[in-house]
């Protein structure tokens, strides 16, 4: 999957689309999801044109990576959903391609929480 720069996420850091910010960062944003999933759906994403998580890991700068994943855990204390402070647990979930099910180019993880989101995949028939 190619990096489309008029993605909504793009249009979001650009500043085209307003979004409800939970955190910004040097190098990620951290917004609520407008079609919630869950009580808690924050959406993460790095400032940087990466389409997945492999683009990111592989291309990233190392203060990218390192700002990007304290973000997460920033995020995680904020809504207060971490299982280790007390929160009921999160699902940290991250969508690759075609298979993957990836509606948006732009390298995404949803933290989903405040109620038992249930098995993460049937088994398979």
């Amino acid at each position: 999957m190619s990096y489309d720069p008029q993605n909504i996420f793009a249009r979001i850091l650009r500043g085209e689309i307003p979004c409800t910010k939970v955190l910004e960062t040097p190098h990620s944003l951290a917004f609520r999801d407008i079609a919630p999933q869950a009580p808690d759906h924050v959406l993460v994403i790095p400032k940087g044109p990466y389409a997945t998580y492999d683009d990111f890991a592989t291309g990233a700068s190392e203060a990218e990576i390192v700002d990007f994943t304290r973000a997460i855990g920033q995020v995680c204390a904020l809504l207060g959903v971490g299982p280790g402070v007390g929160g009921g647990g999160f699902r940290l979930i991250s969508n690759a391609g075609r298979d993957g099910v990836q509606e948006v180019p732009h390298l995404h993880v949803h933290i989903l929480a405040g109620r038992n989101l249930g098995r993460m995949l049937n088994p398979p028939r």
